[in-house]
Order: C-alpha cells, then structure tokens, then sequence
C-alpha cells in the first residue's frame, strides 16, 4: 500500500491546495493533534495538522477514520513526520484538508528534528518506505532546526478574556476529567489567570438553598482531587459530549480548544463544546504554554498576587481586619489547606446571605448566626458569622434600616436615589479583606465535618 507512491504522486503541502478532489502523498511535520472523538457510525476520527517548508503557517490538517482507537495515528511529539499515502483532497465549509481513507490509505509516523532512523515508530494497514519518503524526511529533519513549532498560532484568549456567546479558542491545562453521566463528562481547565468577573443575576429574598451554589457539578469532587488542583487562577468547568474518547490520558496536559463557548450558571462561568468545536493537544515547549507558565510562577512569588486581578489596585475599604501583616490567600489555598484548623486571611466579595432578611440575623436570645457565601475566581465556601465575631463584624447591633444598608453595601444590592432596594437589578458586591478561621465541629470525622468562620473583620459602612 505504501508503494501508492508510484502511482500517486507526492505533493507538497502548498501544491495540495490546488488539488482538491485527487490524491496524493503528503509529507509533513505534525504541528497539532486532535483528542479522538467517535464518529455517527462504528469508527473513530482524529485529526493532524502538519506543515512543511512550502506552508509552515497554518498548514493542512488531515483528517483520519479507523475502525478502533489503537489505528489511529498516536503522534508520539509535535515536530514528529507524518507520511501519508493516496489521500484525497476535499473542500467543506470552504475549508482545504486531506482525507484519510481506511481502506486504501496508508501512513507511518517517525521521529522528527532529533530523529536519526528512517523507520516508522507507527504504521497503517502496509505501508513501506521508499528512497524518495527517506530523501523527505531527512529534508524536514533539517529545515526542523530553524523552524520554531508554534502551535498556538491562531489567535486565542485567556481564561480572562472570556466573553458570553461568542466562540474562542482558549489554550489551557486539563486538571481533571470527571464522567457526569452516560451522556456527559466534565473537564476542569485552568490557564493560570482570573476569569472576569460577572454580576449576580438573582432576585432578592430568595431563600433557595441554590441560588449561590459551591460547585456546578451535582457531586462534589473528594478532596484528595481537590487537593491537586492549582490554587490561584480560575478552575473552569467545561462540559463534553461522549464522543471524545481517552480523554483522562491528557489529564496533566496542554490543550488548544477551537471555537468553545461559555455560559455562565448561577453566577459561575463554565466552557461548553459544540459539535463544532475540536480539541488538540498542545506541547510544554509551545511558546504561549510557556509565557503562561511564566505568568503564573511570577504571580506565586508576590505577596499580592493571590488577591483577584479584578480587586486591584486595592479591594473595597469597607472592611478592617486584625490580622494586618499575614499575607493574602485564595478561597482555594483555604479549601486545599493541609490542616483541618487554621486562620487566613483573604479578599473575597459575598454573593449570597443566609437567612436573608436582616431582621432573622439574631437568634430569639440576641446572638449573632448567619451564613455568608464568599466568592473569588478560584471558588466558593460558606462562612458563618457567629456571636462575638458578628458583633465586632457589624460593629455592635445596629438598628434594622442600618443593618440593611450595610447588608446591601455588602451583596452590592444596588438603591434607588431614595434608599430603596432595586429588586431587578444585577448586584456586584465589592471585594473586600476578610479573616477566616477554619475549624470542625465532631472530633470523629474532622475533615468532613470541617467549618468556616469569619472572625477578626470589622464592616466599616
């Protein structure tokens, strides 16, 4: 089958796109591969995206079809030599690629700028190599030296440009893969940055247990998982379809996806793909992994960095806290801490109270019991405000109308000119400094009976 080659001729990458409805042999340097996904029918698909001297921009991306996962092309790196014989060249969407066919085509994998052999590590259905593959693998090995693998080229965003509706491509980390049902799984993606910020959309004295919700999965995740998962920067939920395939095996690695959405629930972002939308795997070495990398080491050394990119260049002054000279941390830092007791200090905005209405913030004997949700890009927790600590909190007991406005300034509950609640309107509570002190409440089960606290913090307005 590899001996296609006498009959089909070998094009180059350039020379490809005017030769839409013929095959061909191609030789390229692999740039970009896609996650497998399952086709409507039986088989499997992926796609490979490689360029040669004559394209080395965007490239050709060749699209394969097998009938099991393991025939697939399994790109050992980026920069590795893809060889594939008597493909057709097609058009869709007036887009230009190469397509694979299971039973006459043929292809063979090598290595690339370091490789010194001249036999395939993967081959397809007979493929062989001829002097003339040899004579172009040894040419791409050397152009390989001055060529820098930029496989990022395309233009895309950071988790915090993020925007509603409109479809990105967005380079990020794959922390974690959980299956949600038969018909779902869910990624958690991270790229080191904060996700913007959005306003809350929910009607006032709405009691509902979800209207702030601490995760968008149904199950939390354990905490040992948890445990793994970066602190700073936002951990964005991103939901796909069952036919991706092996996903858990790029679980630790950078991926590219192209044209995802995101859609915010109940105040939280999370990334959704379309039919429309692929996933390709994107290596260490890429040069936009790298600076985000760079970025994100940089923001782990500063004392303030932790503190949200939105809350700069300070967060609210609404707020005193003792604890003047401890460094910030993030709600995640505090979730993922190795000790089930401990005190923080962190900026956080509120997004929900429990109970709502101020005049159920005492209990029938005087005493302060409440419960905040506090939010920042990494995550939620809830934070009790209890006796002692709601008197120093709420400087003493003050009367209902200015508890109330405290409680507004606090949920960002926005006024009309006369003082009055605006019941339709979108709140954006400020971010403020708060201290935090964790602690459980059955010696039995620590961890999993683990609360928190707001202690130490004095609202000002």
């Amino acid at each position: 089958m590899g001996g296609g080659g006498d009959k089909i001729q070998h094009v180059s990458i350039l020379d490809a796109f005017s030769s839409v409805h013929r095959r061909v042999n191609l030789v390229g340097v692999a740039l970009e591969f896609s996650v497998p996904k399952r086709s409507k029918g039986t088989d499997y698909f992926c796609s490979v995206r490689i360029v040669d001297r004559s394209h080395d921009t965007r490239g050709l991306s060749v699209l394969f079809f097998a009938r099991s996962l393991e025939l697939l092309p399994r790109v050992g790196t980026h920069g590795d030599i893809v060889i594939v014989y008597n493909v057709e060249i097609k058009v869709h969407s007036k887009e230009i690629f190469a397509q694979f066919n299971k039973k006459y085509s043929s292809f063979g994998l090598f290595e690339g700028r370091y490789g010194k052999s001249f036999t395939p590590y993967q081959i397809y259905s007979k493929f062989r190599v001829n002097g003339m593959d040899k004579s172009l693998i040894s040419g791409l090995r050397k152009w390989l030296d001055d060529f820098p693998l930029d496989t990022t080229s395309r233009q895309s965003v950071q988790l915090k440009g993020i925007k509603l509706t409109d479809c990105f491509d967005l380079v990020c980390k794959i922390i974690h893969v959980c299956e949600v049902d038969k018909d779902e799984r869910m990624l958690f993606v991270w790229d080191g940055t904060d996700a913007p910020l959005l306003p809350i959309e929910t009607k006032l004295g709405n009691e509902n247990e979800a209207l702030a919700p601490l995760q968008l999965e149904d199950v939390p995740l354990p905490r040992d998982t948890l445990c793994t998962f970066p602190t700073v920067g936002t951990i964005l939920p991103v939901r796909v379809d069952p036919e991706y395939v092996d996903l858990s095996t790029c679980t630790g690695g950078w991926v590219k996806f192209i044209n995802m959405s995101f859609q915010v629930y109940k105040g939280r972002w999370y990334g959704f793909c379309k039919p429309f939308t692929r996933i390709h795997l994107v290596p260490n070495q890429d040069r936009h992994v790298q600076k985000l990398q760079s970025d994100y080491e940089e923001r782990l050394s500063s004392k303030f960095d932790r503190m949200p990119s939105s809350s700069f260049p300070w967060p609210s002054p609404i707020t005193d806290t003792e604890k003047t000279d401890v460094a910030f941390v993030t709600l995640f830092d505090i979730i993922a801490y190795s000790k089930v007791t401990a005190k923080f200090k962190c900026v956080a905005r509120v997004v929900d109270a429990f109970p709502w209405n101020v005049e159920d913030f005492l209990s029938p004997s005087g005493v302060y019991r409440l419960r905040l949700t506090l939010e920042d890009p990494t995550g939620r927790l809830h934070a009790y405000v209890y006796s002692e600590d709601g008197e120093m909190f709420f400087n003493g007991y003050p009367l209902i109308h200015e508890m109330r406005r405290k409680q507004n300034m606090l949920l960002g509950i926005q006024e009309n000119d006369n003082g009055d609640e605006l019941e339709d309107a979108p709140r954006s509570p400020p971010w403020i400094e708060l201290c935090i002190k964790s602690y459980y409440v059955d010696k039995s089960n620590p961890w999993r009976s683990r609360r928190y606290r707001i202690f130490g913090t004095r609202l000002n307005c």
